[in-house]
């Protein structure tokens, strides 16, 4: 419904509504401090983490420990070509998961009848 700008603005009209003109002043400066701590300390802490872990920190590259990132195809995809697959050894694979899933047969249950269970199961 909003953008950025347009949020800022309705918080900042009702901020002064709430609060009145006479004390919007004093909490805009206490807001101002309280962002100004955090930037302070985010960058402390970024700081301490490159002393502590040293030089080699600015080497790990972060996009790839992004969890956004996972996908099990290309994981599979990525180990088969780096042990010497091919196109063809990914293919085959994918063939193969394909035809276990087709064979899987799906056999709905009956009105009233239990789910299948193995009480040897953990």
């Amino acid at each position: 419904m909003f953008d950025g700008f347009e949020k800022f603005l309705v918080i900042g009209i009702i901020g002064v509504l709430i609060v009145g003109p006479q004390r919007l002043p004093t909490y805009a400066a206490k807001l101002a401090e309280f962002v100004k701590a955090v930037r302070r300390f985010a960058d402390t802490a970024k700081e301490r983490m490159r002393d502590e872990m040293g030089p080699e920190f600015d080497d790990i590259e972060w996009q790839k420990l992004d969890p956004r990132q996972y996908d099990p195809r290309r994981i599979i995809r990525d180990a088969l070509f780096d042990s010497g697959g091919s196109v063809a050894a990914v293919e085959t694979a994918q063939v193969t998961a394909s035809k276990v899933r087709a064979t899987a047969p799906v056999v709905p249950l009956a009105v009233g009848e239990a789910a299948p269970f193995d009480n040897e199961a953990t």
